[in-house]
């Protein structure tokens, strides 16, 4: 609850709200209590109210007449019982028994302090069946006034209710608009995390003219920059790397005409090196590219990786594949076997010792193509990196035991292509696991 309360922007507002309405409602009593604490304004109410009954008393005179008090309820919304020595009267007959009233000092008239008014002296008070009684002597007769009327009935629900009722809807009142106010941040969140996993063709539409919606207009405008500067990048990438394949294949040329001596060799390997890159360039970015068409066929996944195994890794006893689930796929056959080849590349070159597996898993909508080696494994500071361009989790590998930095870029390419990504997953016992997962259709 702390965390939720840490993290949602809507409710820390409310709790803001609610603390304001607290304090408010606080200061509003307060002020009442210091208000009618102060002697002036507490004297001069609680003399009206004792004047009050003495005008009663008056009125009803000494010893008290029936007649008289007859008139009073008559002028005012109240009734009155007279009992004493040869008199027993009530201005309604069903007015209650007073033996049935519990009557005695009231909370709001006392000599302490914390009294809203002064103490009535002789006035004893009393409540029941949702009517004040007030009760006074005169001339050895005991008198009591009840308000309303006995014959009103008070069926309206209690005050108190009623104002926490309505407090409780403002909350909720409050709490919903708050909730309005902020209900574009979850699409706005979404959409930029959308966004940043690499979908710049992804636009947030938030309908609203205020700060969120310059926001997210402010992010849709970096979306589009960011998917300029890349396609800008990618054509570069294709321009350089196309022009770069007609040089290369003419010192190729010009070094099969050569002597075979060591330096000869060395320059074919280093040109041969060039020419892989170039090509791993160019089917890189053109699998990247949103126009990319795939070649799709349905393949039985044992004959894909006995195909991989002739083709590639004929002589590589310690490569064992497996397959298991839905035999059959509809997959660009070449290029899987592209990202296959180089995610297999990388664990043998990687983990020089110990077996690499290979599974091939199907279930009817995906396919899952996982490669695991026992090597050291990548350190978890580097696992971001895994997939970008000419990244290599060690900076100091040589040509015996590094590649260019492309062998997962591309594989990453090919797997997006087929609508599918690559993974780094958590492998027990050590070593890196890698997961290709893509739609089996």
């Amino acid at each position: 609850m702390i965390r939720l309360f840490s993290y949602s922007l809507s409710l820390r507002l409310l709790a803001i709200f609610l603390m304001l309405a607290a304090l408010f409602a606080w200061g509003v009593v307060a002020g009442i209590r210091w208000a009618y604490s102060a002697n002036d304004l507490r004297s001069l109410i609680s003399g009206h109210l004792s004047l009050h009954v003495d005008y009663v008393r008056r009125d009803i005179g000494s010893p008290p007449q029936v007649d008289r008090a007859l008139a009073i309820t008559q002028r005012v919304p109240v009734d009155i019982r007279i009992d004493g020595p040869g008199v027993q009267w009530s201005s309604d007959p069903a007015f209650p028994d007073p033996a049935t009233l519990t009557f005695g000092p009231s909370d709001y008239f006392s000599s302490e302090p914390g009294a809203l008014l002064d103490e009535l002296q002789g006035v004893d008070f009393a409540q029941a069946d949702r009517h004040n009684f007030l009760r006074f002597m005169e001339g050895g007769n005991q008198i009591i006034v009840a308000t309303p009327k006995i014959a009103t009935r008070n069926d309206r629900p209690p005050l108190v209710p009623i104002l926490v009722g309505f407090a409780l809807l403002l909350i909720l009142g409050a709490y919903l608009a708050v909730r309005g106010l902020f209900r574009p941040l979850a699409p706005i969140r979404e959409g930029a995390a959308y966004i940043g996993a690499g979908h710049f063709e992804h636009r947030i539409r938030v309908p609203r003219e205020d700060e969120l919606g310059e926001l997210a207009s402010d992010i849709n405008t970096m979306a589009d920059k960011v998917e300029g500067m890349l396609e800008a990048k990618q054509q570069l990438l294709l321009g350089v790397s196309h022009e770069l394949r007609s040089p290369i294949s003419r010192i190729n040329l010009a070094l099969a005409l050569m002597d075979d001596s060591a330096a000869t060799r060395a320059l074919r390997e280093d040109t041969e090196e060039m020419r892989n890159i170039v090509e791993t360039l160019l089917n890189a970015e053109r699998l990247g590219s949103a126009h990319t068409v795939l070649d799709r066929a349905d393949v039985l996944l044992p004959e894909l990786a006995d195909s991989l195994r002739e083709r590639f890794f004929a002589h590589e006893p310690r490569l064992h594949i497996a397959c298991t689930g839905e035999p059959r796929a509809r997959l660009d056959v070449a290029r899987i076997q592209l990202m296959l080849k180089n995610l297999v590349g990388n664990a043998l070159r990687y983990a020089p010792e110990g077996p690499v597996e290979l599974t091939l898993d199907g279930d009817g909508r995906l396919v899952r193509f996982s490669v695991r080696d026992h090597g050291p494994g990548i350190p978890q500071e580097q696992r971001a990196h895994i997939g970008e361009p000419f990244y290599r989790s060690d900076a100091s590998r040589t040509r015996e035991t590094g590649g260019t930095g492309l062998g997962l870029y591309l594989a990453r390419q090919v797997a997006r292509a087929h609508g599918g990504d690559l993974a780094l997953a958590d492998s027990a016992g050590g070593g890196a696991l890698f997961v290709v997962t893509i739609p089996a259709t």
